[in-house]
């Protein structure tokens, strides 16, 4: 059984309120179709967060109906499956379900009720193919492993010629590396891949950008691995979804031959059209207004063409009220394909340290005034507080996100 697997596709993402990027999404559709008429796969998997909002306009849908259509011309006889990530409307996907199945593909926008009894329709997340079986499950705001658990036994018993398993799944799991990747409040509940089951060969993972495969992080760039199975593995995205995505991104190509076979890994490297840059390009910080504007303007004259752009200060730097508007004329006057993050990395002069901390566990002020969720600052610290559960504090938070997830579908 051979697939390729991708994930968190973020369509429709407004960069900075400022810059869309939809030809940086065809830029990797191309890529995605040269890939699909060379391999061949038997299935095509994308595991959640197909668009960056719940409600994406009109032509972020367009662009996702052209992209699939034209994908599923270049190999007719592959089959595609969809799942719904938690930036995702798990509602408007399902709706869309009925007509895509008419062209072999299986979207799956929400999961069964909590009380609904899965045995009695199983095949409603299942994917029979002559080359193996695909299980699929969208985001669930609840751990509810024993959906995956009970698939999967149903699978072993209809699996009478030994042939390859596939999960997916869009969730965050335990041991994942999260380098560069922002969680938004309410999606940081851990799922223990161990708890999944092991009646599978692949679990085809979103939500974490960084390309991995669980347990094996010394190979996590390297282009071509093989594992026994179970092998659980998230592909990451294919574009920078932030600044501080600066690793490599790829799609995964899977090859498994039986049922508890070997496992094999294939990078495919994703070109991206455009690559996030900091200025200084060293790590420096600039001291002035004028030394950024300066810098700005050599980078204009000898760097690249395709580029955001972001900028490191000191802490004490002072800029002028109208300090972006400039930079954005600067650009906007190259004539190049230059794009500005307006919101700077600042630096301070001495390692400001946060008094109270223990020894080991000290945390230097210009990482707190970077972070965005305060979650981050509680899991640093709770070798400080050893009566403090991390874990219900998660589970309120992500109750408190459930419920406003719900609140906003509803408005």
């Amino acid at each position: 059984m051979r697939i390729l697997h991708t994930a968190d596709l973020h369509l429709g993402q407004i960069l900075y309120q400022y810059y869309d990027r939809v030809d940086e999404h065809v830029y990797f559709f191309n890529q995605l179709e040269k890939w699909v008429e060379e391999f061949r796969p038997d299935a095509l998997i994308v595991s959640g967060d197909i668009f960056d909002v719940a409600q994406p306009s009109a032509a972020t849908w367009k662009m996702f109906t052209r992209a699939f259509v034209s994908i599923r011309q270049k190999a007719p006889e592959m089959h595609i499956v969809i799942i719904a990530g938690n930036h995702d409307s798990a509602s408007r996907l399902q709706a869309h379900s009925e007509v895509w199945a008419l062209a072999s593909t299986t979207i799956i926008g929400t999961p069964p009720p909590p009380a609904i009894d899965i045995s009695k329709d199983p095949d409603r997340f299942i994917v029979r193919l002559p080359a193996g079986f695909i299980i699929s499950l969208p985001y669930m705001a609840s751990s509810r492993n024993d959906l995956y658990l009970k698939l999967q036994e149903y699978v072993d018993k209809i699996n009478s010629n030994n042939l390859p398993v596939v999960m997916t799944g869009h969730m965050t799991a335990t041991g994942a590396d999260m380098q560069g990747h922002k969680f938004d409040i309410g999606n940081l509940h851990n799922i223990d891949p161990d708890s999944l089951g092991d009646k599978f060969d692949y679990l085809a993972l979103g939500h974490i950008h960084r390309p991995q495969t669980i347990g094996h992080s010394a190979d996590i760039f390297k282009d071509e691995v093989e594992y026994e199975a179970p092998v659980v593995r998230y592909s990451g995205s294919p574009l920078h979804v932030s600044c501080d995505e600066t690793y490599p991104h790829s799609v995964s190509l899977v090859e498994i031959n039986e049922r508890g076979g070997a496992v094999r890994i294939r990078q495919l490297k994703i070109d991206q059209l455009r690559h996030f840059k900091n200025l200084p390009e060293s790590e420096k910080t600039f001291d002035t207004e004028k030394d950024a504007i300066n810098e700005i303007k050599k980078f204009i004259k000898n760097g690249s063409d395709h580029c955001y752009l972001r900028l490191r200060f000191k802490d004490s730097t002072v800029l002028a009220s109208d300090f972006n508007n400039k930079v954005y004329s600067l650009l906007e006057s190259s004539g190049k394909d230059l794009r500005y993050n307006p919101k700077h990395i600042r630096v301070t002069e001495k390692a400001e340290i946060i008094p109270g901390i223990e020894n080991g566990n000290d945390i230097r002020l210009e990482t707190i005034t970077q972070m965005e969720n305060p979650l981050d600052f509680i899991r640093m610290n709770t070798s400080k507080f050893p009566d403090l559960s991390i874990e219900e504090i998660e589970k309120a938070f992500e109750e408190i996100e459930t419920e406003l997830k719900s609140l906003r579908e509803e408005s």
